[in-house]
């Protein structure tokens, strides 16, 4: 099975836990990072880098 990763972005905190939530409950799915602005994202990209 091939797992897919996520960077979760999104500036509400409550919908990002949400998100996180269901995001979290599938197998083939894992949250590397979560960013709540679009600058905290290009660093969460930055510091976890990019794999094919």
């Amino acid at each position: 099975m091939t797992t897919v990763t996520v960077l979760l972005v999104d500036d509400h905190v409550v919908v990002r836990a949400g998100l996180r939530a269901l995001l979290d409950s599938q197998p083939d799915i894992e949250v590397i990072a979560e960013a709540g602005t679009g600058e905290e994202a290009v660093d969460a990209v930055s510091t976890f880098g990019r794999s094919s």
